[in-house]
């Protein structure tokens, strides 16, 4: 599910029992280094911003970021809020299922909400948007 779109990027929605977020570019490029600098700066603030916000939201024990693309080979950053008992935890999302999850986390419109409001925020004082 797309939560943000503007002409560089685009954020999903992961469906997974954690606050998970995924930050494509719109143009499909393989690499980090591929991408102009500009973009480049843009993910990175994208990424510090949706970080910033599940910290603030969802108090989580850990943020994980990371960058594969060995599937699916169009740059694409994962952001994901762990917990200790969500499934997974210490493992990655995409290691052995260590537990069934037991999280009660507040609802995520209102979370959405919250982050597209500062993207736009950020975007608009950078003269993005």
């Amino acid at each position: 599910m797309s939560i943000f779109k503007n002409e560089f990027i685009t954020i999903f929605k992961e469906e997974s029992h954690i606050p998970w977020l995924k930050i494509f570019t719109t143009v499909p490029y393989r690499e980090l280094t591929d991408c102009p600098a500009e973009l480049r700066e843009m993910l990175y603030r994208t990424t510090e911003i949706v970080e910033e916000q599940m910290r603030g939201y969802y108090h989580p024990v850990k943020i994980n970021i990371a960058m594969f693309g060995n599937y699916v080979p169009h740059l694409h950053i994962h952001i994901m809020a762990r917990f200790e008992n969500d499934a997974f935890f210490p493992e990655s999302m995409w290691g052995k299922k260590q537990r069934e999850p037991s999280l009660l986390l507040p609802d995520e419109k209102l979370f959405f909400e919250k982050l597209i409001k500062e993207l736009e925020n950020s975007f608009l004082n950078n003269g993005i948007m």
